[in-house]
């Protein structure tokens, strides 16, 4: 039982960008974050196949990577 339990706990939770804008209210909306992958200034996802059939899915690692990357400390320089 353990073991299921590591393996589980290793695996990267995949969004879909509702889920994202839900639990990441700073995305603001599903069309702010279609936005942001069209401008390429967003967090890394991935595309279940090409053109707009494709679903879009976020690793959450990749969320959190992007926020530190822009995450300014209080008393650093300004971003």
């Amino acid at each position: 039982m353990k073991a299921v339990a590591a393996v589980s706990a290793t695996r990267d939770e995949l969004l879909n960008p509702k889920q994202v804008v839900q639990e990441y209210p700073i995305f603001g909306s599903t069309g702010s974050l279609a936005e942001r992958r069209w401008r390429g200034d967003g967090p890394s996802y991935i595309k279940t196949s090409e053109g707009r059939a494709g679903r879009v899915f976020y690793r959450r690692s990749s969320i959190e990577a992007w926020l530190e990357e822009r995450t300014v400390q209080a008393g650093g320089q300004a971003a």
